[in-house]
């Protein structure tokens, strides 16, 4: 199991095998919860408002959801 020190700041790095294990990236932000006496860390994923108009495109109409819903159906018809 891969291990990391404590700097005299509180600060560790997490091992590259747990950010790869774990998509972490830098900036990511991370939960440490207690659970039984041992310590939990986990990826706190994006919310709806850190991603909203991330798939916007150029010149392309806004659809109300009653055209994405008959869009989907329409798609699954064929």
């Amino acid at each position: 199991m891969p291990y990391s020190k404590l700097t005299t700041k509180g600060q560790v790095t997490i091992p590259s095998s747990v950010r790869k294990k774990l998509h972490l990236k830098s900036g990511d932000t991370i939960e440490f919860t207690e659970k039984n006496g041992e310590i939990i860390l986990k990826s706190i994923k994006k919310t709806v408002s850190d991603v909203f108009g991330v798939l916007s495109r150029k010149n392309q109409k806004p659809l109300s959801v009653e055209e994405m819903n008959n869009k989907i159906r329409q798609r699954f018809k064929s």
